[in-house]
């Protein structure tokens, strides 16, 4: 026993190990982009938990599927610009969402998480553990992802 006395316990029995990390399934088909990488990084980090900690890793594994039909409010989708340099002189590339809809759909929802993350070397870690796919396929249907409910958010032209 950790009982010298003076000393501090160094583990406790409600620690990350009694908390399996759990898989999460997103279907991010007309889910507003920013609403849903909110709801996505706090699973990540494991702020839906009760024994959050910011020094604690207890994040859960997330599945994005339908990466290709997200959606954004507004004119972002025309005027929302993903910017990149090839470290070449006058190399700066830059694509609209719409664009990048087209060519790299799993881009921009891992994007918009990363850039919700803390911006530490914890943040690496949680990013693998969020697997995105374009389309409703995906490898993981053995580790049994669990759905996950983001609330939508309102798109413009809808009815509520």
């Amino acid at each position: 026993p950790p009982a010298a006395m003076g000393s501090r316990v160094l583990f406790s029995a409600r620690n990350s190990l009694t908390y399996a990390k759990k898989w999460y399934l997103v279907d991010a088909k007309d889910q507003v982009l920013g609403r849903m990488a909110q709801g996505i990084a706090r699973v990540l980090m494991g702020k839906n938990k009760p024994i959050h900690d910011r020094h604690r890793d207890v994040g859960d594994f997330v599945v994005v599927v339908n990466a290709r039909d997200v959606a954004v409010t507004g004119r972002k989708a025309e005027q929302k610009m993903y910017r990149w340099h090839s470290g070449y002189p006058g190399g700066l590339k830059e694509r609209t969402f719409s664009q990048m809809l087209e060519k790299k759909p799993e881009l921009i929802v891992r994007k918009a998480v990363s850039r919700m993350l803390p911006k530490t070397p914890q943040q690496k870690t949680l990013l693998g553990r969020l697997r995105v796919y374009a389309d409703d396929v995906h490898p993981h249907k053995a580790q049994k992802p669990e759905p996950l409910a983001i609330p939508r958010g309102k798109v413009r032209g809808e009815e509520a």
